[in-house]
């Protein structure tokens, strides 16, 4: 049966009106009723793989409340809502949190920690208890919801590993290690200058530095302070063997900035970063040559900062362990397994587990890989507010000519570099002659590359021999459809980059479809799969598995992607449901679609949008921030909740929205 209180009068003093003290008036406030609680899941098992996702969505009623003087607002913080917690159905122990949103979700490793503390047997469904506590002050009797008991199967928490996050605090697939399970974590890691992270325990703690200046290398997390910063390590790029401890709230980072072999043979070691690998390539003289390896550091620490000059200087050393595995910091040596003869010796330290070397017969010799994006930061500085990111850039056309293109809509301030890898400030070109048209590049040497006026542009750069250009994208044109070889132009929409045209596909076209970014036949577009790209040989063949009939092209030149949509596109997966004609978005302009979504049950597996009917293979997905061609299932937040929903599918900005 649902409680309520009739009546409660409080002094108006307690509502923070003071003018009226004197005349000992009162002001009664009524209305407060048990929430109704309900739950979006009665059984879960947790799962360890899929920590981020929610798992329990908890959703209740609010009270109508009145009071007496309606020239009289009721404070925000009446009534007082708490959601509580318990392993038993008496709640004779609880966890409590704030219940002010009537809606709370936990994802897999939130539902799995709370389980975990309150004594729950790994991998058997036990039930966890929620109710909603509210009352209209703190000496006032409270009422409580309905109870919801969920079994939850919990997973066993691995306080070991210590998972570093990017600053979207999203897994980047490198991890520290705790040997003694103590919240002690070290292990190396290859960064780029000022590269900056977080740690993620296994019982889904996050922590980060301490948000204040003045603070570097001291550790916060998450559930201590509203408020934690990314770590981040200094502005030399290269080798660091970090610790972590969450006792002492420290952190380390020691720099190695070389490694030597000396011994029967002498080399420099090369560490290559992206694979957190030291490598040397030696001719030894002798059969069965041994060598020691030793090197020089720098340790950065709360009594340094990421001060270099500061930076503690000292010496490391790698020894064999009598198997394969390697130990930091200990001395011996290593033994070469054969005749004189060509070696290479390669120390990899990815796995803070597991340290490891090899020494294989023959020589190995050190290329710098080619990444399949030029970065160029500080291009749109004049819209991000003066911030350089690495959000923009070109796509690799040839990697024997190390060519790179891309369209970009420009709008800098200071200038722009290029670089092949994200967050590297060090290794990057620059101009050492030209201008914002044309030039020379330099690596690691040079200017800020001057930028053109704002505006789109397609930028080319040919990192095998050094030069740059620009060219501005005025007119986009389409042709081949139809086996109609005229120059069509297309309309530039209020997105930058993002071109448009009405098509009608009659026939299939002998040769597929090109967009154009002139009218000379020179810079071009091919592709397939929803992707552009520059010059390619292949052109766009959609037309041979769309049905004839009329539709809407979208091409954006700045993200490489490409739509071909009719007027109405279809919603597969909500509900577990998975047709073409459950849910239909129809289009409400040009490349704008919308509809209502009616959630009555769970969505295990995501969502996406069908673009054709009958036809699996082309459809929209990734996130309702990015959609993408092809891309892996939607997943949300809001699907949880059962309910009526207007759904708005803009494909000129590649977003959905959920009201």
């Amino acid at each position: 049966m649902r409680s309520k209180i009739i009546t409660l009068v409080i002094l108006l003093a307690n509502l923070l009106f003071t003018a009226c003290e004197e005349d000992a008036l009162f002001i009664e406030v009524s209305g407060l009723e048990s929430s109704e609680l309900t739950a979006s899941q009665s059984d879960i098992v947790l799962e360890k793989d899929s920590a981020a996702v929610v798992a329990l969505t908890l959703t209740w009623s609010k009270s109508a409340l009145n009071i007496s003087d309606t020239s009289m607002a009721i404070p925000e913080t009446i009534p007082l809502m708490l959601l509580e917690i318990s392993d038993s159905e008496d709640f004779a122990e609880v966890s409590e949190l704030s219940a002010t949103d009537y809606a709370k979700s936990f994802t897999y490793i939130e539902l799995n920690t709370i389980a975990t503390n309150m004594g729950f047997e790994p991998w058997v469904a036990t039930p966890l208890y929620f109710r909603i506590k509210a009352k209209l002050g703190n000496n006032t009797d409270p009422v409580y919801s309905n109870v919801i008991a969920v079994n939850v199967t919990t997973y066993t928490i691995d306080m070991s590993v210590g998972f570093i996050l990017d600053v979207d605090q999203l897994e980047t697939g490198v991890t520290l290690y705790s040997p003694n399970s103590d919240g002690e974590y070290a292990g190396f890691v290859g960064a780029t200058s000022w590269y900056n992270y977080y740690l993620l325990e296994g019982d889904g703690t996050i922590w980060g530095n301490y948000a204040a200046d003045g603070y570097e290398f001291v550790m916060d997390n998450s559930a201590n302070s509203a408020e934690i910063w990314n770590f981040w390590f200094p502005g030399l790029n290269g080798c660091y063997y970090t610790t972590h401890s969450t006792n002492s709230k420290t952190w380390s980072a020691t720099l190695i900035s070389s490694l030597s072999i000396t011994g029967d043979v002498n080399a420099e070691m090369t560490f290559l970063r992206p694979e957190v690998t030291w490598q040397a390539s030696f001719t030894t003289t002798t059969a069965n040559a041994t060598f020691s390896v030793n090197g020089i550091s720098a340790l950065y620490n709360t009594d340094t900062g990421t001060d270099d000059a500061a930076a503690i200087a000292g010496t490391v050393s790698f020894a064999p362990d009598g198997s394969s595995g390697v130990l930091y910091n200990e001395t011996g040596t290593f033994t070469v397994p054969g005749d004189a003869g060509e070696y290479t010796l390669r120390i990899d330290l990815s796995d803070p587990k597991a340290w490891t070397y090899e020494i294989t017969s023959g020589a190995v010799v050190i290329e710098d890989p080619i990444s399949n994006y030029l970065y160029i930061p500080g291009i749109d500085d004049g819209i991000t507010g003066g911030d350089w990111t690495f959000d923009n850039y070109l796509t690799l056309i040839s990697e024997d000519d190390s060519t790179f293109a891309g369209v970009v809509n420009v709008n800098s301030q200071w200038g722009y570099n290029m670089g092949l890898e994200v967050d590297n400030w060090t290794d990057v070109y620059k101009m050492t002659s030209g201008d914002a048209a044309s030039g020379n590049l330099g690596f690691q040497t040079g200017e800020n590359i001057p930028a053109p006026d704002p505006g789109l542009y397609l930028i080319n750069a040919d990192l095998k021999n050094l030069t740059y250009s620009t060219t501005p994208v005025e007119n986009v044109y389409y042709t081949g459809l139809n086996d109609d070889w005229a120059l069509t132009p297309m309309e530039q929409t209020e997105t930058p980059g993002v071109f448009i045209a009405e098509i009608a596909i009659n026939t299939v076209s002998e040769w597929g479809m090109q967009i154009f970014l002139d009218d000379q036949w020179v810079n071009k577009f091919g592709g397939e799969n929803g992707q552009l790209v520059f010059n390619s040989a292949t052109n766009i063949t959609d037309d041979q598995f769309i049905p004839a009939g009329n539709y809407t092209l979208i091409a954006d030149l700045t993200n490489n992607s490409y739509f071909i949509t009719g007027d109405e596109i279809y919603v597969a997966g909500l509900n577990d449901v998975w047709d073409f004609s459950s849910t239909i978005l129809t289009m409400t302009e040009p490349g704008i679609y919308s509809g209502e979504v009616t959630i009555s049950s769970d969505t295990p597996w995501g969502y996406y949008f069908l673009l054709y009917p009958d036809n699996w293979d082309a459809y929209i997905a990734g996130s309702e921030d990015a959609l993408v061609f092809g891309g892996e299932n939607i997943e949300a937040d809001w699907y949880a909740t059962t309910g009526t929903y207007t759904m708005t599918v803009d494909l000129i900005n590649r977003t959905c929205t959920v009201e």
